[in-house]
């Protein structure tokens, strides 16, 4: 604890609990690379992504922040062009580490938002649309740099892609402005594993090279900061298994799992060599490499179940998009040589909203009053101890924004269905409650059983929108819009 560890975190876009072999024993996806990972150091069978879709989860793992404060992403995801949701003045966890003398790198899909430089004065900042802008492509000028993305709120690099790969712009991007002006047209695709938007794209575009990219990105600077001695931090979130699904050619047919399959077990690889490239540098034994993924599966998945007998989701209900646990319920894996003890698996629950906490605990690190209000401190968890006063409920939302809250046993969702784009509802129920000790899998709705949990955890709802946080601390100004309406009808607010 002497010497401050390196950090890597690879954040995988919709891979699903289920497709990590070290977790489902069912699983017909090979995943050795990553199951190393875990028997050098723990995995977490109960671990939970912010969100159970892409950008809430992402602005949640980077500043330890639910996104549903923000006031403009309460429910959805970003596009490639749409604004920047993190503002200039709000810590993340690589601004902290930067304070603490590290370098750091973001090399992947970031997804959060960037301010583009616009051709008119028009402000199109409103248009929050899954898609971003769509149509007003041609307001972005993409010769000149973009704000408040990762440059501004923290990271000394970046390198990568606006948004997931099914978005336009399809172009690489390094430090505020995109590396080749997207001055093509790339067709999309129409398949469940190749679609993606039809839009703007650098000349030559390919889909396939962008996992190559980032893991030569990667390793470059790794290599880098372990000959200047820099201790480092590198957020590495790779754009697969998102569709578009684009194994490369070697990859293809290896699975016995469809491309989908294929896709997993070339991100494997990656890690695999990510993991290399830090013995080789010989700084192994000083680093802290996490692995997880940014919510649940997609739909595309359910049709490996009767062609190859694969579940993405393992036995959990729902996928991506639902508040029920296929669709927050994420592989997490974190390895440090001589900390954490090989081979340990801690069955408690988790949140990825802690990882900012943790850091700042590791590296010693103060967290401001107005920073991570979400985030708690799981170090002890790493070490195999008890952590009595680790986090004591969660706050997961849907692509709807709708809510579940997992306290202690007791979940709850705050609404009928799954809460994934007003599918999947199967009951008429105002609300769920399913005790996970007995019933993990969402079987038995017991809500008319227990009105007191209900109530308990509506008032717990109540406190964390009003009290701006759900850590201990001062009481934080709430972000209001529209969306909130949803919230004060269910629980009575006043707001």
């Amino acid at each position: 604890m002497n010497k401050k560890p390196n950090i890597i975190f690879v954040f995988c876009d919709d891979l699903g609990w289920g497709d990590v072999s070290c977790l489902n024993p069912e699983s017909k996806i090979d995943t050795p690379h990553i199951d190393k990972l875990a028997d050098r150091g723990m995995k977490f069978t109960d671990a939970h992504a912010g969100s159970a879709v892409c950008t809430p989860s992402r602005y949640t793992l980077v500043t330890g922040r639910y996104c549903w404060r923000t006031a403009q992403r309460k429910a959805g995801v970003n596009g490639g062009l749409s604004p920047a949701l993190i503002k200039s003045d709000r810590m993340t966890v690589a601004s902290m580490l930067k304070e603490q003398g590290y370098k750091s790198a973001c090399i992947g899909k970031w997804h959060i938002g960037l301010d583009w430089a616009t051709t008119k004065e028009d402000s199109i900042a409103q248009n929050l649309g899954e898609a971003g802008f769509r149509g007003k492509e041609n307001l972005i000028d993409f010769s000149k740099s973009f704000r408040n993305g990762p440059i501004d709120v923290g990271f000394d690099y970046y390198y990568g892609i606006a948004a997931s790969l099914d978005m336009i712009p399809y172009t690489f991007l390094e430090g505020d402005r995109a590396l080749e002006l997207p001055t093509d047209i790339s067709p999309g695709g129409k398949t469940d594993e190749t679609r993606a938007r039809e839009g703007i794209c650098a000349p030559g575009w390919s889909h396939e090279a962008v996992l190559p990219a980032l893991q030569r990105k990667s390793i470059d600077f790794i290599k880098e900061q372990a000959e200047e001695k820099n201790p480092f931090f590198l957020y590495l979130p790779v754009n697969g298994p998102h569709t578009p699904v684009v194994p490369n050619k070697e990859w293809i047919g290896k699975s016995g799992c469809g491309i989908y399959g294929d896709f997993v077990m070339e991100i494997d690889c990656m890690v695999g060599e990510i993991v290399q490239t830090v013995k080789d540098a010989g700084i192994y034994e000083n680093t802290i490499i996490c692995f997880s993924s940014d919510n649940g599966p997609e739909d595309l998945t359910e049709k490996y179940k009767e062609q190859f007998g694969h579940s993405s989701t393992w036995r959990y209900r729902g996928r991506k998009r639902d508040n029920w646990e296929g669709g927050h319920r994420v592989p997490f894996i974190v390895s440090w040589p001589g900390t954490i003890e090989e081979g340990a698996v801690c069955e408690r629950f988790v949140e990825l909203a802690d990882f900012t906490a943790t850091v700042a605990n590791i590296t010693g690190a103060e967290i401001p009053d107005n920073a991570a209000e979400d985030s708690y401190n799981m170090f002890p968890l790493w070490l195999g101890e008890d952590a009595p006063d680790y986090r004591k409920f969660a706050i997961h939302h849907s692509c709807d924004g709708k809510w579940a809250i997992r306290k202690g046993r007791w979940k709850v969702l705050l609404h009928h269905g799954s809460g994934g784009r007003g599918v999947r509802k199967e009951s008429e129920a105002p609300v769920q409650l399913y005790n996970m000790d007995i019933d993990p899998f969402e079987t038995n709705n017991i809500y008319c059983d227990h009105p007191e949990i209900i109530k308990e955890i509506k008032q717990l709802c109540i406190d964390s929108i009003q009290n701006g946080r759900t850590t201990p601390g001062p009481k934080q100004p709430v972000e209001v819009n529209g969306e909130w309406k949803q919230f004060a009808e269910l629980l009575e607010l006043n707001i």
